[in-house]
């Protein structure tokens, strides 16, 4: 018993004695951890200071390892370098020239041998190295800066309208219209309103009693009004009004003036245009917004 006794005792010393440097143990256990944690600021700021390059990307990591082409977006008389896989699509392309020029893709008409088609990819519609891209359309701030002036000038326009005799009956326009309805005019359809057609609307009498055409280059944004002589090209956002009036005895028709500048002396005038394209004319024109 003594001696189980005594080893007892040995033993409860012992742990005793292990026990009693415990707090010094904690204290450095503290020690570490505060060590630990100072190592592991120190290592989260190096993940911190090492993580950061990866996010500073120029977009084409993506990209690597696929065929390329390099374009020429020309867009608003600026032009644009862009590389951009061969495989990606027309709605890609479209992308791509929004991050360059801001210019939303719904608002975007974008032209390579015709219209580009989005469901189809560059390497389909075969474009190839160094090819030009046009590019039309107008950022969302541009249409409401243009379309505003043009608003208070319509109104203006038909307020003076209002005031004066009808059109048809000036001496400037009867000369005109005298001649009588051209044989060769494009056939009218009353109670009906037509899509631009896809042939230049020809037949129609200008001011000086000459022939003329009239060709809507939506793909450039563009009125081409043609005549014997020569054939010129309006940009549509420089028309600043279209003023339209039935001819009395032929109301399937109408006398149509594009105004080019800031008065009535710039307005350009054609007679006989068949009733069911004047919406659509003026709608192209004065920019009744369509997506594209």
């Amino acid at each position: 018993m003594a001696t189980q006794d005594g080893n007892e005792e040995v033993v409860m010393e012992t742990e005793a004695t292990l026990k009693e440097p415990q707090p010094l143990c904690e204290n450095v256990g503290e020690g570490n951890a505060e060590v630990s944690e100072t190592v592991s600021r120190t290592d989260n700021a190096g993940e911190s200071s090492s993580t950061q390059d990866p996010t500073v990307s120029n977009g084409d990591d993506s990209d690597e390892g696929k065929e390329m082409v390099e374009l020429k977006i020309i867009w608003n008389k600026n032009k644009y370098d862009l590389k951009i896989p061969l495989d990606g699509t027309g709605a890609k392309l479209k992308e791509r020239i929004h991050s360059l020029t801001g210019l939303p893709p719904a608002m975007q008409k974008v032209m390579y041998k015709g219209l580009l088609p989005e469901d189809k990819t560059l390497r389909e519609i075969k474009v190839t190295n160094g090819a030009k891209i046009m590019v039309v359309g107008s950022t969302i701030n541009d249409v409401l800066a243009v379309n505003t002036p043009k608003e208070v000038i319509q109104q203006e326009v038909k307020a003076e309208e209002n005031k004066k005799e009808p059109l048809c009956r000036q001496k400037q326009h009867r000369k005109v219209l005298d001649k009588g309805k051209p044989e060769d005019i494009m056939p009218s359809v009353k109670g009906t309103k037509e899509r631009l057609p896809t042939v230049p609307l020809a037949g129609m009498y200008n001011k000086s009693g000459g022939k003329v055409r009239l060709t809507f280059k939506l793909e450039q944004d563009q009125l081409w009004i043609g005549t014997k002589e020569r054939t010129e090209k309006i940009p549509m956002g420089s028309i600043k009004h279209v003023v339209t009036e039935p001819i009395e005895g032929h109301e399937d028709y109408h006398m149509m003036a594009f105004q080019l500048g800031p008065t009535e002396a710039s307005q350009y005038w054609v007679y006989w245009v068949p009733i069911q394209f004047v919406d659509a004319i003026k709608d192209t024109v004065l920019g009744k917004w369509q997506y594209f």
